[in-house]
């Protein structure tokens, strides 16, 4: 079961060139937009290139063997 009152949102970052999941408590009375903005300005874009990358890595020698009859 998760937070009630956590919202997700969804902010593009023009840098990488992809959107990504923010998920946040605000107020009642938060600006949401500003809040985003705010927020992808504080993108660590680094860091979620190289979390991107190493989640859609493929190990070599990890393919399921074929059984020899």
């Amino acid at each position: 079961m998760g937070i009630p009152n956590v919202k997700r949102f969804r902010p593009f970052c023009p840098t990488c060139n992809d959107s990504y999941t923010l998920m946040a408590v605000l107020p009642t009375n938060a600006d949401v937009d500003s809040y985003l903005k705010d927020a992808v300005s504080r993108h660590d874009h680094k860091a979620f290139q190289e979390a991107k990358s190493a989640h859609f890595k493929v190990r070599v020698g990890q393919q399921k063997q074929k059984k020899a009859k």
